[in-house]
């Protein structure tokens, strides 16, 4: 390593710096593999009153379906909201060209629920966090 060059530990970096080494990595992942055609995919569950109940934020890229986060309120469990979400997204993920999906949950999370949807483990992480586990889901859409 050149000695000109330093190593910065931080928790709460730049924006600017963030945004460089976003920005580098996908430079890089495009000339690897072509433009990604990232778009955000994002459906909420309101309730009546008008307040988010629930909800599903995810996106496309390279024909994949990823879901980051899906939720609903613990008043409104077990009630289909969770799985309307999904379908309503994954309907949407297929237009945008979708051909799988892909996300992550914890055992004391929705493990079950995205079996019931046709989801098929590919991965796990024992003890992570401890006492559980982590899985990786896929689905072909």
């Amino acid at each position: 390593m050149d000695d000109k060059y330093r190593i910065v530990y931080t928790d709460t970096p730049e924006d600017s710096a963030h945004t460089i080494v976003g920005q580098g990595i996908r430079r890089y992942n495009e000339g690897q593999a072509g433009a990604n055609g990232y778009q955000r995919l994002c459906a909420f569950l309101y309730a009546p009153d008008g307040a988010v109940a629930g909800g599903l934020i995810g996106a496309t890229y390279w024909n994949w379906f990823y879901i980051d986060l899906l939720w609903v309120q613990d008043d409104q469990r077990g009630r289909g909201y969770g799985h309307r979400l999904l379908v309503f997204a994954e309907q949407k993920a297929r237009e945008r060209g979708a051909k799988n999906a892909y996300l992550d949950t914890f055992s004391f999370q929705a493990p079950d629920f995205y079996k019931r949807q046709g989801y098929e483990v590919f991965g796990e992480l024992q003890d992570f966090p401890h006492g559980h586990q982590r899985y990786f889901f896929r689905k072909q859409l």
